[in-house]
Parts: structure tokens; C-alpha cells; sequence
């Protein structure tokens, strides 16, 4: 079936800001939409986001984005066929021509990139995750679900990025869901009696005051136990340090204590951690630019807990497998955004895969309506899956999404559970 037509339009993320969308239509009459979202905190290598400039909207408005849609990539890919997702991705890049897909923008050519896989998945009259496992046997993604929002995502209230949970004793994704709505409820209790809650962050965390880092890690724990569970048996800890948010050259600038590391001191701070919360996945620990330290780090507690690159690995096969080569990390984020098409992200999926990593598809902080990421999961059997928190209709669309999945006939084999997590075993 051949693309008949494609379309570009502004629409608004989640903090109100423009992005793009893309539909496509077949010759069928059948069609599907992809939503470019966007990150607060970035890796330097990932995909280029193409904005305006100037003073409309801050310099967010995508206008250029859309122009080049209109102009450059929809005429290129009408007639193509649409189910030939890894030849229309090729015909993307080679059309931006640059490393970093800065020219037509890695905003512009994700949403074109995930409508073609959407309007692929309506032409053959199947659910997306099913489009993409292609018979393979799959199970729904284990979540990991921010509580506590910080550095970027909360205006820096505590430094560290997302204090998450994983429900590491659900049997099926909607227990997942329901022990973490526990666990959400009993934090902001906490908070709001204590005098810490300062609002909800980007991604529907709630938004600490704290004095100190460790602060956020007692308090989770507390609000663990008063939901009912047992932390580190029924309910688990994982971290987005996003260190590269303040971390830079081996140094790291903790400003809510006032204190600066080299990047062994950080190491050591985050290896008593490890030690003393039910802590079972570390993001980013270290900046991207310190492999040595990240190398280090791995192999210091690779063996107790997941180690995910994120800003260092940025969704490029090529980087997962030098870094396995290194022994750095042994989980990776996937983004399709920081990749900027379906087929590169898939091909860090498979890279990571192979090198024994842990894959986790996530969401970003600048979110939509969209639930692709949910399907993408699922389909590719990526174990694990990071939306963001409990709240906020943009996080919750993909949460219920998944219920849907699991709940409607033909659903997925099962449920990944805590067997996805790489590092610890259980």
C-alpha cells in the first residue's frame, strides 16, 4: 500500500510548548499520526531538534520544521510503500543530510517516521505492538514510575532527576499500575504533612523540598512502607541521577548540599546508597562525558544493579556497542526521539540486546497525548518502560494504554516483571 498523502501541523507538548505532528494517509484511506516529543535534560549526541529562533514562543516555534515537511519530505515519500519503514527512514536522512539530523530538524522526521509506522500498523489492520512483533512472542514492559521529580523536570529543588518505583513483585502490568498509585498517594501525604510539597513537576511527580538528596531516598522508602509493601520485595527504588545536568570534566556540583565531587567521590556517594536503600536501577550516574568514571562505576555494582546510559548512549547503536566493549553500563534508555527515526531506534534496541543490556523505551519530560512508546515496548519486547509519573493526563494516556493491551483479547503472552531488570537477578 503507497502513501497517498502527508501532513504537518503545530500542535502543544505537555509544558504548552510547539511541536510537531505528522499524518499520514494511504491509498486506502487508512493512516496514522506521529507526535515528535521533547526533552528538558539532553544528551549532546542525540537528534537535533529544528526550532525558529527569535522571539515567538522563545525561539520554540517549529515553523521551519513544518516548512520542511511541506516542502522537502513529503514530496520525496509520497508513493512510497508504506510498510517499507527501513527505506523510508533511509530516504529521511539522507534528505537531512547531516550527522545530527539538524537540518530538517530530528523533531520533523521522528513524527514523520513514527506516522509512517502507524499508518503501516492501520493498513494491516493491527494493533501497533502486534505490527511490530511480527509474530514474536512478547510480553507487556515492566514500569518504572517517577514519585519525586527533581533537577530539570522541578527547578533544581534536589538534584537528582526522577526518584522512581518498580513494582517488583506485580504479576501483571495493571498490579504494576496499582501498586505504584499506592505508593504515589502515600508520598504526597507524606510531603504535604511534613511541609515539602512544593507543587508537581514536568513529568507529574510530586515536586520536593527537601534539605537534602537523601531526604528524597527516606522519604520514599517511608511512603513504601505506610502504602503496604515491603521496600526492595514488593517495591523497588530506581534513580535518574541525569548527572551530566551538573556534572561536567569529572567534577559534580551537588548545589542542594553545597558540595562539589570529583568522580570517584560520586561514585562513592551513590555506591552508599546502593548500599543502604532497596535501590535496583542507576540512569545516568555519571556526566556523559566521564566514561572512565561510568566504566568504573559498572563495574563496581553492575553485578546488584541496572546501570542505564541515557545521555551517554543517546539511542545509537554505535555507541551501545563501544560501550559494551568498554563494560560501561548494562541497560540502556531508548528514545525515539534522540535517534530521530523508528529504524535507528530499533537498531539500538537490537544492539543493546545483544550485548546483554537491559532495554528500557521512555517517554520524554515534553510529552503528548501519543502512546506509540507504550505499543514500541511491548511489540519489540523491550522489557521495561518509563513514562514519567502517576498523574498528568499525557503520562496517564500510555499507562491506560497498556492496560488496554493487556486486557483486550489476543493480548501479549504475559508480563515481563522483575526478570527484565539487568544487573540484579532474581
Amino acid at each position: 500500500m503507497k502513501i497517498k498523502r502527508i501532513a504537518a501541523r503545530r500542535i502543544w507538548d505537555s509544558r504548552g510548548r510547539p511541536t510537531v505532528e505528522v499524518e499520514v494517509t494511504n491509498e486506502d484511506g487508512t493512516g496514522g499520526l506521529g507526535i515528535a516529543p521533547a526533552g528538558a535534560s539532553r544528551g549532546t549526541r542525540e537528534a537535533v531538534e529544528l526550532r525558529d529562533g527569535g522571539e515567538r514562543f522563545r525561539g520554540l516555534d517549529v515553523q521551519a520544521a513544518l516548512r520542511g515537511i511541506e516542502r522537502e519530505i513529503a514530496p520525496a515519500l509520497l508513493g512510497h510503500e508504506v510498510s517499507d519503514q527501513a527505506a523510508i527512514d533511509a530516504a529521511l536522512i539522507q534528505l537531512d543530510g547531516t550527522g545530527t539530523k539538524s537540518r530538517l530538524g530530528g523533531n520533523a522526521l521522528i513524527a514523520t517516521s513514527l506516522a509512517v509506522l502507524h499508518a503501516a500498523a492501520a493498513h494491516a489492520r493491527q494493533p501497533l505492538w502486534r505490527y511490530l512483533a511480527q509474530g514474536r512472542t512478547v510480553q507487556l514492559p515492566l514500569p518504572q514510575i517517577q514519585i519525586f521529580g527533581g533537577g530539570a523536570h522541578a527547578g533544581r529543588r534536589v538534584d537528582i532527576q526522577d526518584f522512581m518505583v518498580i513494582a517488583t513483585a506485580a504479576r501483571s502490568f495493571g498490579e504494576a499500575l496499582e501498586m505504584t498509585a499506592e505508593v504515589y498517594r502515600a508520598a504526597g501525604e507524606l510531603m504535604a504533612a511534613r511541609g515539602a510539597l512544593a507543587g508537581v513537576a514536568d513529568e507529574g511527580g510530586w515536586w520536593p523540598s527537601f534539605a537534602r538528596n537523601e531526604d528524597a531516598l527516606d522519604t520514599l522508602v517511608t511512603a513504601i512502607e505506610q502504602a503496604g509493601f515491603v521496600p526492595g520485595e514488593q517495591v523497588a527504588i530506581a534513580l535518574d541521577v541525569a548527572a551530566s545536568e551538573f556534572g561536567q570534566h569529572g567534577r559534580y556540583r551537588l548545589a542542594l548540599e553545597n558540595q562539589e565531587l570529583d568522580s570517584d567521590a560520586m561514585c562513592e556517594r551513590l555506591v552508599g546508597w546502593i548500599d543502604r536503600y532497596p535501590i535496583v536501577s542507576i540512569e545516568d550516574p555519571l556526566a556523559e562525558d566521564d566514561e572512565a568514571g561510568l566504566v568504573a562505576f559498572t563495574r563496581a555494582v553492575g553485578g546488584r544493579v541496572q546501570v542505564v546510559g541515557d545521555d551517554y548512549l543517546v539511542t545509537s547503536a554505535d555507541r551501545v556497542r563501544a560501550a559494551a566493549a568498554l563494560g560501561a553500563c548494562n541497560g540502556v534508555l531508548i528514545k525515539p526521539n534522540q535517534a530521530g527515526t523508528v529504524t535507528q531506534t530499533r537498531e539500538a534496541l537490537d544492539a543493546a540486546k545483544d550485548a546483554g543490556y537491559a532495554t528500557i523505551v521512555s517517554a520524554r519530560s515534553g510529552e503528548t497525548e501519543d502512546v506509540a512508546i507504550v505499543h514500541l515496548a511491548t511489540g519489540w519486547n523491550a522489557g521495561q518502560l518509563k513514562v514519567g509519573s502517576f498523574a498528568r493526563s499525557e503520562r496517564m494516556a500510555k499507562w491506560n494504554e497498556g492496560i488496554r493491551i493487556e486486557g483486550r483479547p489476543g493480548a501479549p503472552a504475559g508480563f515481563a516483571g522483575r526478570q527484565a531488570l539487568g544487573g540484579r537477578r532474581p
